[in-house]
């Protein structure tokens, strides 16, 4: 039996299901199972996504067979629907579109009215006695077959039809007469053979093929490989292409067509959402060509429809058990459905549809929980505008997409992306957005476009992509040849900054200034949801009391990172460390020459001995003054880094604070300029020329692999004695006010277990002089970071030292891959787009090479410590495809950006459910 391509629809029945989307894709899929459930669908077919996969494996060629069975689906469906492909009296017209089992909305090519030609034209007039509707449907054709097939930009048929327009004076598509029309189809075809070098198809049959062709095409045209890459969409097949019979929305006043959501795609509100336009076909919509109306109103215009219309997208919520973004056409008073599928929508409407789908009994916590895609949420955790600003509001659009946007106005995709990528940020204004603008989308901190509506390509990518968005501005002319836009008298120029209120659908003139948010109850109510579902904890890293209470108030269960030299960096406080750092060599260097010539006392002779003497007292003497200054700059950093943790311990009373030793290298700390070196002489009492030859003493070829880490405690020991006193000190003072406090006092840069004891052993001793001499007694952990990859292998020797691992996985990125953290910009984005590395190993874990690390880490550190706490501090705690393996090795806890908190929350309970689903069905 020969495998099967291609699968029917129609009629009331289908040969696929909703649960067959890796083959029909999500479009054929739904249309099967709409057709299923009984649902007005004009029917067609569906050839699946498997021919995608087998056209590029064979150096797009078809499978055997498939041109037989697709001729066999065209004749059944001719059949069901009482017309022929091409038949100049009754013809038939189908549409040929894409659809993934992933929803990629507008990436992939679509194509309406396919069938016509200057033959079934005339019959289609005679047919439906509408010879402006027939015109409209074949300048339609002309212009998105052009586009889609044969690649003619479609600015070049817009320019036509505005230039028709107002040579006609009319604003609108649907006031051009047949005359207009004929114009714009005989233009078109001028455009199509000035392009192509050839006549317009006016085969039937070649055109299917073509748009067949152009659909599988699609799949790997620039803008779907970028939406696949921005969304992280793998292990697709491809796409599957689906013909089906044309129904018309734009054959008079009793003709519509629109797109609507079971809820608010925007806030989440159960409240049915979208858009439809009387005269028009689904382009009209998506592409924002005509500002629609509110669906609300086509129950004033057809009420019978419109409740048929609520009657069907309420069956369809339920079936599916989540919003359905759906599109619909009418016909001559008849309702059909075109698509349904799960709705893209904002991260607060995620969380409120969730929780309300819950309270509703539709679904569990569990499935809410895995509805909610971490990386959205950071859309509504970082600042809005704040309501008691200064603001120049000059125009007004709609709220396509929530948020508070400011940047530098750029008038191209292309643009954004180039401006972006030297972290610039910038405001994209067009006139509408197209499937070729999503990279400059995601570049960009807002959309701006004078047409469209809230259904429109600009309002719907830029919901999935949490990027705030203003729509229909109709005030706002945009001029893209003088890089320009024009409003209500005033001019924004390439350049200027504007800031957009996505919710408000405001534009502004100039930078806004922002506030914190404030969350919703929704919000708080999954993350509790989360908590009960996770195993992991959640840490932040925090270098300051207001990070701090930033992350407890996203509910950080502690500090994973503190990093000490974070706290260096004040005015007030940066003198005294690079005093101590110009020093602390000369006074290593002095005393090791005194304690050298004392040794040689005991073995030299009388006159050796005089001379030695001589030399001892000359550098006792030298010693006194750096001594001093550097002694002093140590007392006055005390204080400082204790008064720091006091106010830590106090932010995060009762939970623990891991706090990490200095760790970079002390010539970040150094003055580079003259002037300031010059200041730093003065204040040390040493010359400028020997300011600038410390500096040359402390520079290192390969700092990140020099003197920096646990090599400085033990070199310096005193620079590590300072911190470990004023940890135990601000312990002790905040416990005696009945604080709870548990520090976690962390090495840095480890490889060996004997670096960790004799750090320990020292830390323990410092400790307890201050213990001692506060009659206070303090809990504390020492543990070390896992940063190199000898670290990991020597794991189990290390943990006979360490109370607890913390992995830090930038830096074991950097040593295990050998790639500069600060230069692997010059090369990696070649590394990405040539298939080398599938992402950045510094922004999501390589798995496969650290990863191995890790394993081995954790496993050999377990060996000997059972009950070991493990976790990792390295920007990829807040990643969530990080966090999930660090579920699946089995860490203690996952540390991050207080702002990625509940990111982390929410995927530390995604993978402990899926673990457990895994777990059950293995």
């Amino acid at each position: 039996m020969s495998k099967k391509y291609i699968y029917f629809f129609g009629n009331g029945k289908a040969e696929g299901n909703a649960g067959m989307r890796a083959i029909l894709g999500g479009k054929g899929a739904n249309l099967a199972e709409m057709s299923n459930l009984g649902l007005p669908v004009p029917p067609g077919f569906t050839i699946g996504a498997d021919v995608c996969k087998a056209y590029y494996d064979n150096k797009n060629k078809y499978p055997a067979g498939l041109a037989a069975e697709m001729a066999k689906h065209l004749a059944a469906l001719e059949e069901t629907i009482q017309a022929g492909l091409g038949d100049t009296t009754n013809p038939l017209l189908v549409s040929v579109r894409s659809g993934a089992a992933a929803s990629m909305p507008g990436m992939m090519d679509t194509v309406l009215n396919l069938g016509l030609n200057s033959k079934t034209l005339a019959a289609l007039v005679s047919k439906t006695g509408n010879e402006r509707f027939a015109w409209d449907a074949y300048r339609r054709f002309i212009s998105m077959f052009g586009d889609v097939v044969m690649g003619i930009h479609r600015d070049k048929f817009e320019h036509e039809i505005e230039t028709i327009k107002k040579k006609a004076r009319v604003k609108n598509d649907t006031d051009l007469t047949v005359k207009h029309l004929q114009d714009l189809v005989e233009r078109f075809k001028q455009i199509y053979k000035k392009d192509t070098g050839e006549a317009f198809v006016e085969d039937p049959k070649v055109q299917m093929q073509k748009a067949v062709n152009a659909v599988f095409d699609s799949w790997n045209n620039p803008r779907a490989i970028k939406y696949r890459e921005l969304y992280n969409i793998k292990g697709l097949l491809g796409t599957a292409v689906t013909v089906q019979a044309m129904v018309f929305g734009n054959m008079g006043n009793h003709s519509a067509t629109g797109v609507c959501f079971t809820r608010n795609p925007s806030t989440g509100e159960n409240k049915f959402y979208g858009e439809f336009l009387i005269n028009a076909q689904g382009e009209d919509v998506v592409a924002g060509i005509r500002t629609p109306e509110p669906i609300s109103n086509l129950k004033k215009v057809m009420p019978h429809l419109y409740d048929e219309l609520i009657q069907y997208k309420n069956l369809l919520e339920k079936r599916y058990k989540d919003m359905q973004d759906i599109e619909f056409t009418i016909q001559e008073d008849r309702l059909y459905m075109l698509q349904t599928r799960n709705g893209k929508r904002t991260a607060k409407a995620a969380l409120k549809i969730a929780a309300d789908l819950v309270n509703e009994g539709v679904i569990d916590k569990k499935t809410a929980i895995m509805r909610i895609d971490p990386d959205q949420l950071d859309q509504i955790l970082h600042p809005v505008f704040d309501p008691k600003a200064k603001k120049v509001v000059i125009a007004y659009g709609l709220p396509a997409s929530p948020g508070a946007a400011t940047g530098k106005v750029v008038f191209s995709a292309e643009e954004a992306e180039k401006l972006a990528a030297r972290d610039e940020k910038v405001i994209l204004v067009r006139k509408e957005t197209s499937p070729e603008d999503v990279a400059g989308m995601h570049a960009a901190q807002g959309i701006l476009t004078s047409r469209g509506g809230m259904t429109s390509h600009a309002a719907v990518v830029a919901r999935g992509m949490g990027r705030c968005c203003i729509v229909g501005a109709s005030d706002v002319n945009v001029d893209y040849k003088t890089q320009r836009f024009s409003v209500n008298g005033k001019t924004v120029r390439h350049g200027d900054y504007i800031s957009l209120d996505g919710t408000l659908g405001e534009v502004m003139r100039g930078q806004v200034p922002t506030i914190e948010p404030k969350l919703s109850g929704e919000f708080d109510t999954l993350m509790e949801w989360a908590d009960k579902f996770r195993k992991l904890e959640v840490r932040a890293n925090a270098d300051t009391p207001k990070d701090a209470a930033k992350a407890r108030s996203f509910g950080a269960q502690g500090i994973g990172l503190c990093r000490t030299e974070h706290m260096f960096f004040g005015e007030n406080r940066i003198d005294y460390v690079r005093q101590v750092i110009m020093l602390a060599p000369e006074v290593k260097n002095l005393k090791a020459t005194i304690a050298a010539h004392e040794a040689d006392l005991e073995r030299a002779g009388k006159d050796l001995r005089i001379e030695l003497k001589k030399e001892i007292a000359e550098a006792k003497e030298a010693l006194k003054f750096p001594r001093k200054m550097y002694q002093q700059a140590l007392n006055k950093l005390l204080p400082m880094q204790r008064g720091d943790f006091e106010k830590m311990f106090k932010v995060m009373k009762g939970l623990p604070v891991t706090i990490r030793l200095l760790d970079p290298p002390l010539h970040e700390f150094l003055p580079h300029d003259d002037k300031t070196r010059r200041e730093m002489a003065h204040k040390v009492g040493m010359s400028l020329s020997e300011i600038i030859a410390a500096g040359t003493r402390l520079e290192e070829l390969n700092p990140m692999l020099g003197h920096r880490g646990c090599r400085l405690g033990i070199t310096y020991p005193d620079i590590y004695d300072m911190q470990v006193r004023a940890i135990i000190e601000a312990a002790c003072n905040v416990k005696k006010k009945g604080i709870g406090i548990y520090p976690e006092i962390m090495i840095p840069l480890a490889c060996t277990a004997a670096e960790v004891k004799l750090l320990k052993d020292n830390l323990h001793r410092m400790a307890g002089e201050v213990m001692k001499k506060k009659g206070v007694k303090v809990k504390y952990l020492v543990g070390t970071m896992i940063e190199l990859p000898r670290a990991a292998l020597m794991a189990d020797k290390i943990a006979e030292q360490a109370e607890f691992f913390s992995f830090g996985t930038n830096d074991l990125t950097q040593m295990t891959f050998g790639f500069s953290r600060d230069d692997v910009a010059n090369f990696l984005l070649d590394y990405i787009e040539q298939g080398i590395l599938e992402k950045d190993p510094f922004q999501s874990l390589d798995q496969d090479g650290v990863g191995q690390l890790v394993e081995i880490g954790v496993k050999k550190g377990r060996s000997v410590k059972p009950r070991l706490k493990i976790g990792i501090c390295g920007e990829h705690g807040g990643d969530p495809a990080s966090i999930e393996f660090c579920h699946k090795v089995g860490m203690n806890y996952v540390s991050c950006s207080p702002y990625r908190v509940p990111i982390a929350r929410l995927t530390a309970a995604k993978a402990n459910i899926q673990g457990a689903e895994a777990s059950s069905t293995a």
